[in-house]
């Protein structure tokens, strides 16, 4: 069913229930990777609250979480230059650091988060994207935990807005 976010209207692309047992088996993944650390989850702010929340509620191991929040976007067009907008709360120092993300496309905002938190001398660095757009990719960041990959089209939904409208859906939406 097409819905309609502001001026655009948007089909149904990853359904609630497809995007909750990927996540799941992703959360397992990470446990088992983790060989006893206690990782800190960091979410990319604004689009990576309900990635973080459900993501977390399937790891089984001890984690910490807090939250970042960078800007990269007007209405549907990356604007190429990354703003950091709130920072890091927590020491990372000699811990391992999951960034989740809700989406990675051209890879800037991982380029300076990277920056970032490198700064900061963590032990390791893990890159989690629920979505991946390989197409518009161009960095060389290694993303260790992808949940899709998807086509360069836009969407919406499950905590993606469309000039902040559009993130409350509990299912991903391409623009048609």
């Amino acid at each position: 069913m097409e819905i309609q976010v502001l001026d655009k209207t948007f089909i149904p692309f990853i359904d609630a229930e497809k995007i909750d047992v990927r996540l799941k088996a992703l959360a397992a993944q990470i446990e088992s990777d983790m060989n006893g650390e206690v990782p800190v989850f960091i979410g990319v702010l604004n689009g990576s609250f309900m990635v973080l929340s459900d993501l977390v509620k399937h790891y089984k191991g001890a984690c910490e979480m807090s939250f970042v929040k960078m800007a990269s976007y007007i209405g549907t067009q990356s604007t190429n230059k990354v703003t950091q907008l709130l920072g890091l709360d927590v020491d990372v120092t000699d811990r391992v650091v999951i960034l989740v993300e809700d989406i990675v496309d051209t890879g800037n905002t991982l380029v300076t988060l990277k920056d970032i938190f490198d700064q900061h001398k963590p032990k390791n660095v893990k890159i989690f994207t629920l979505c991946l757009k390989p197409e518009a990719y161009t960095k060389d960041i290694p993303l260790d935990y992808v949940g899709f990959e998807i086509e360069n089209k836009f969407i919406v939904g499950y905590g993606m807005d469309y000039d902040k409208h559009g993130r409350n859906l509990s299912e991903i939406y391409q623009i048609k």
